[in-house]
């Protein structure tokens, strides 16, 4: 178009100053064997714009021929294709809710270069792939997907990740993770991989550090997120026990904060940790502070497991509590078992009656009788064994039945 509008300056020129030099224009003879042509320089020059100007639109008209034919059969074929591409992805959804991996793989490859969106075609392809086994296939997708992909990597990314982890490549899914983490740290899948990366790596402080963004995007509601968050504790604890020991775990203790201190599921997890590693009055101490704060009876269930010395301070806590809550069936026989462990057979018969008035248990029956034993109280103990022994047999009948 520059060329055209130069000429067309140029023309407009001629034509104003033409009548102006006409009187110097001069001639041109152009002479054959049969004729001479002869001609002003203006004239010539007109003519030669003019056959500049004719030729320059024959190549315009030949160029916009050209164009339009390639861009016919463009839409003629290259539509087709892609209106088959789109009919195949379509099927393959299809499949996919059907479980056919096999048919998924086949038509989200077909005609894959004139799909809508070829990246996704790849993706899920290399999921279908997966799910049969071939993780040759597999890779091979998820690389084809990140070519096409470009700059926007964050779903290839996603998938790959979702893929290492179903293959059991646990820690190179954790490596994917950190680095989706650092791009997209509030991605709801993100996080959700994130969480089984790590819960199955073993990294729990990481999977404690992203609770918070799991509860700000919804991803779990509060109950779910403080069980998730006691297991990632309990699961630090027995890295602590297995690495340092009970002189490990009491530091670990003591370094973090109150709200982690006073939570019921915790302190006994802590406990029966402490247990293991046979520090038992340093777990008593920490089931006693948990029962003066909150009466749970997760925390009653572990005192009859201890060997402290201390027996009386239990025994000051546990009458306490039962003056506090009153005398339940599980208190009265924690307060039995504690007596029977320290020779008090007197207070064990009546904490063991007294459960059992409540409610008839078989273990209370065999710790009465032998309270009863050590007292001399032969026939009564036989009657609390027998009675014992009736209630086991009735309560596996119900089970077989």
């Amino acid at each position: 178009m520059l060329k055209v509008l130069l000429l067309f300056i140029i023309l407009i020129a001629g034509i104003v100053l033409g009548p102006v030099l006409s009187g110097h224009q001069g001639y041109v003879l152009i002479q054959t064997d049969s004729q001479n042509i002869t001609t002003s320089i203006t004239a010539l020059v007109i003519m030669f714009l003019l056959l500049q100007f004719l030729l320059i639109f024959i190549g315009w008209c030949y160029r916009r021929l050209k164009r339009t034919s390639t861009f016919t059969h463009s839409w003629v074929f290259g539509g087709y294709k892609r209106s088959r591409a789109r009919s195949q992805t379509k099927q393959a959804l299809l499949k996919l809710a059907e479980g056919d991996f096999k048919q998924v793989e086949h038509l989200m490859t077909r005609n894959i270069d004139h799909a809508e969106h070829p990246v996704v075609n790849y993706l899920l392809a290399a999921e279908a792939a997966q799910q049969r086994g071939d993780y040759f296939r597999t890779n091979q997708y998820i690389e084809r997907a990140a070519e096409v992909a470009d700059k926007d990597q964050l779903p290839v990314d996603i998938t790959r990740v979702r893929i290492q982890l179903a293959q059991g490549e646990i820690h190179a899914a954790r490596h994917g993770v950190d680095n989706l983490l650092n791009r997209a740290p509030r991605h709801p899948e993100v996080l959700r991989l994130a969480e089984q990366a790590y819960s199955l790596s073993g990294a729990y402080q990481s999977l404690i550090d992203i609770l918070p963004s799991m509860m700000k995007v919804d991803l779990r509601n509060e109950e779910e997120i403080l069980k998730v968050r006691q297991q990632a504790y309990i699961g630090l604890m027995n890295q602590v026990m297995a690495e340092k020991g009970s002189a490990g775990l009491k530091v670990w203790w003591k370094d973090q904060n109150r709200k982690i201190r006073h939570d019921i599921a915790l302190q006994v997890a802590m406990a029966e940790h402490l247990i293991e590693c046979n520090d038992h009055d340093m777990a008593q101490q920490i089931i006693l502070n948990g029962l003066k704060q909150q009466y749970d009876e997760r925390l009653l269930l572990l005192i009859p497991h201890l060997k402290a010395n201390d027996a009386e301070g239990v025994q000051k806590v546990l009458a306490h509590l039962l003056k506090q809550h009153g005398a339940t069936p599980l208190l009265n026989s924690t307060m039995g078992q504690v007596a029977l462990r320290h020779g008090e057979w007197v207070n064990a018969e009546t904490a063991f009656k007294a459960a059992l008035a409540q409610r008839p248990d078989a273990h209370d029956y065999a710790w009465l009788a032998d309270a009863l034993d050590r007292l001399q109280k032969r026939e009564e103990a036989a009657q609390a064994r027998s009675q014992g022994f009736m209630l086991t047999l009735k309560r596996e009948s119900d089970i077989e039945a």
